[in-house]
């Protein structure tokens, strides 16, 4: 079996090499677009195959598969007599049920950390769990790509990254900002406003009592 990795490139019937070569698929190829992971995995055991991928900042996307056309096809009607089963319905359900649970699970962990992160005074228990939802709504759906979504790090921090960029859109201007287009800006701008948005929390946390321009109030109330 031979696999490469291409970007994709210039026309729909083309790649491009990490050299910038532009390249055309052997003939009697066609592309398999992402969506379908079973029959992806079986095409890329199944013979010679193309990858496409595309970088976007740090995320890497796939643009599909590149692979004969007649492997392709019968690898579809191969899935689809599986697919179209009683039993393979039935585990389909099933996998449903437990996917739809351990995401009900996550979702009630994760906004218990949100507010365990907020760790407000007592004072303010009610606007906790208000943030704390508001957090997690926006956090985790599935395929979000939010900072919630990836185990590589602990729950813990990842409550505390939501609440950082959640404060930092709703309660900043960063959003409107034009900010030059220079190595390391963003970040820096990132950074002076996580600090702001710890400054906030901390006020709560010591049981102040909000100005009536309090910025969190203000994205509360919206």
């Amino acid at each position: 079996m031979s696999a490469a990795t291409f970007a994709p490139g210039p026309t729909p019937d083309t790649v491009k090499t990490a050299e910038g070569k532009v390249l055309h698929p052997p003939a009697g190829w066609v592309l398999l677009p992402p969506g379908d992971a079973a029959l992806t995995r079986r095409v890329k055991a199944g013979g010679e195959y193309w990858l496409v991928q595309e970088k976007k900042g740090r995320k890497t996307f796939s643009r599909g598969v590149w692979a004969e056309a007649a492997v392709i096809e019968k690898l579809k009607k191969e899935l689809e007599s599986e697919r179209d089963t009683e039993s393979y319905r039935k585990k389909r359900a099933a996998d449903t049920r437990r996917r739809a649970e351990k995401q009900t699970e996550y979702v009630e962990d994760f906004q218990q950390a949100v507010v365990a992160f907020l760790d407000f005074h007592s004072r303010h228990a009610a606007l906790a769990r208000e943030l704390a939802g508001r957090v997690t709504a926006l956090a985790t759906p599935v395929g979000s790509g939010t900072v919630a979504r990836t185990e590589r790090i602990p729950i813990e921090k990842r409550a505390e990254a939501a609440v950082i960029a959640w404060l930092r859109h709703q309660t900043t201007g960063y959003d409107d900002m034009v900010i030059p287009r220079v190595r390391g800006k963003r970040r820096e701008v990132r950074r002076m406003l996580a600090r702001r948005s710890k400054e906030l929390l901390e006020r709560y946390r010591r049981g102040e009592l909000p100005d009536e321009d309090c910025p969190l109030q203000r994205a509360l109330e919206d």
